[in-house]
């Protein structure tokens, strides 16, 4: 199989970057891709609550997503987006950071809801709350693939290692880390941890992201780190983007996934312990 990591440069703007996605989700069907990927927050990136509650949209609303789903249909394609901003309806106005896996009839796969909330201070005039605007997920998800099982996550869940671990232990032998990676840490943290869970779990790591300085109408402007990347189940990088938008390819072989297990097989190595 085939698989093409989309990185993106997404403004605030949905429609906007519902159109590019598409005409990438064609590039990369032309050249071969049966299993496309797209970073997090695809169809908006802003910092401002007031301009995300004036373009996001519940799911069964979300034009994104219904244009995502009909044109992983038209193409017949795997579509695994990234991520969606939506809006949930719950009492304190929060929005859902959600995945989603959409088949090649354009159904509904699978949904997962990003876990872990980037609540961090980066520098003394760069710090972030998601976890004001978003609401944490609470389920971890493998989905099924007549290619291959899919464990999905979403960017900050990359510094989480049990939960690939139990990913992998469920049947994953694809990890799905789109992202919107901050520049500062990205060039720090981004390929290590990458090839860390690869290596842990013996699985391919697929990580499409958000790359540049996103064209934002309100509120602070955003940059990502770029370099989408996809790592091998031993823990090589198979291929790497720049910092343009653009598409990268790989092709997955998963009988390496079994030969790397086979090779170091920690997996089936973990003992329960006391302590600390």
């Amino acid at each position: 199989m085939r698989a093409a990591l989309l990185q993106l440069c997404s403004s605030d703007d949905p429609g906007e970057n519902l159109g590019v996605v598409r005409g990438m989700m064609r590039e990369a069907a032309e050249n071969g891709a049966g299993f496309i990927l797209t970073p997090e927050v695809t169809n908006c990136v802003s910092s401002s609550r007031a301009r995300q509650n004036e373009v996001l949209c519940h799911e069964d609303a979300d034009p994104t997503l219904a244009g995502l789903r009909e044109e992983a249909a038209a193409l017949g394609v795997w579509l695994l987006i990234g991520s969606l901003g939506l809006k949930t309806g719950d009492a304190d106005g929060r929005f859902a950071n959600r995945s989603f896996l959409i088949g090649p009839d354009g159904q509904i796969a699978a949904r997962y809801d990003k876990i872990h909330m980037f609540d961090v201070e980066i520098g003394a005039n760069d710090s972030f709350r998601e976890s004001d605007g978003y609401r944490p997920g609470s389920a971890a998800v493998v989905a099924g693939t007549p290619f291959a099982k899919i464990g999905m996550s979403i960017c900050y869940d990359i510094r989480f290692p049990y939960l690939y671990r139990d990913l992998a232990h469920a049947g994953a032998q694809v990890l799905a880390v789109p992202a919107a990676f901050h520049p500062v840490t990205g060039a720090a943290h981004w390929e290590v941890l990458l090839r860390a869970r690869a290596i842990e779990t013996g699985c391919y790591v697929l990580a499409p992201a958000q790359t540049g300085r996103h064209n934002t109408q309100t509120g602070k402007p955003r940059q990502s780190y770029g370099h989408s990347m996809a790592i091998s189940p031993w823990g090589e990088v198979l291929t790497v983007a720049d910092d343009a938008p653009g598409v990268v390819y790989v092709d997955l072989d998963l009988s390496e996934v079994e030969n790397s297990r086979q090779r170091v097989p920690s997996m089936t190595h973990d003992r329960n312990y006391e302590g600390p």
